[in-house]
């Protein structure tokens, strides 16, 4: 986005307010998952869509919260699920390295039918990105994820989630929702079928070990 320029993280020019946001999170005192610029590889566009550029600004981060004594953060690292050209070609390209990474992670969307999209599977969404982030055995974060309505049976979708990241994704440990009504709608309770298929997805044993 305009305006963001990872040179000044790197030169030390903010290190000032990284310090402030590390002192912060360690006065917190709790567990804080810190999942810096997500999406870095697709069309956010961070910097330039910048692999070196990206991991030198996110291990200058981390390195600032580290001497800060902020032990109490977990990194997290969540691409989106396609590079910019809707391929994998780059994206473990801006990966800062097992030392710097506690949850490697991911963000993807079933965007529906029309408009140049199709219907996709949880499976399918996800299955071309999960052995590249399960090969560094770590547990993988779902950072952001939801379906549209439109193209399929959202509800069925949804039931799907769980048999699904028991037995292919099991290193998939956590997800979160995009409960937001924007570029699709996205919200659980988007149709009355959505929101019992959630209730009951959140509700399950597996999602509540």
């Amino acid at each position: 986005p305009d305006g963001i320029d990872f040179n000044h993280i790197v030169s030390g020019a903010l290190d000032q307010t990284i310090d402030a946001r590390a002192n912060g999170a360690k006065k917190l005192g709790k567990p804080l998952l810190l999942d810096f610029a997500a999406e870095m590889n697709g069309d956010e566009a961070w910097s330039g869509n910048d692999p070196k550029l990206y991991v030198s600004a996110y291990q200058h981060i981390h390195d600032r919260f580290v001497a800060a004594g902020a032990s109490n953060v977990i990194w997290a690292w969540c691409p989106n699920v396609t590079d910019v050209d809707g391929r994998n070609r780059e994206t473990m390209d801006y990966y800062p390295g097992d030392d710097y990474v506690d949850w490697t992670g991911v963000d993807g969307y079933n965007w529906g039918a029309g408009n140049g999209f199709s219907w996709q599977s949880f499976h399918d969404v996800f299955a071309e990105i999960y052995p590249l982030l399960a090969a560094k055995n770590k547990p993988i974060l779902i950072g952001e994820m939801a379906s549209d309505e439109n193209g399929g049976d959202k509800a069925q979708w949804i039931d799907a989630l769980v048999p699904t990241l028991r037995d292919q994704f099991p290193m998939i440990k956590a997800v979160v929702w995009f409960d937001v009504d924007k570029e699709r709608h996205w919200e659980i309770n988007s149709s009355p079928g959505s929101l019992a298929a959630y209730v009951n997805f959140a509700a399950d044993p597996y999602m509540n070990p």
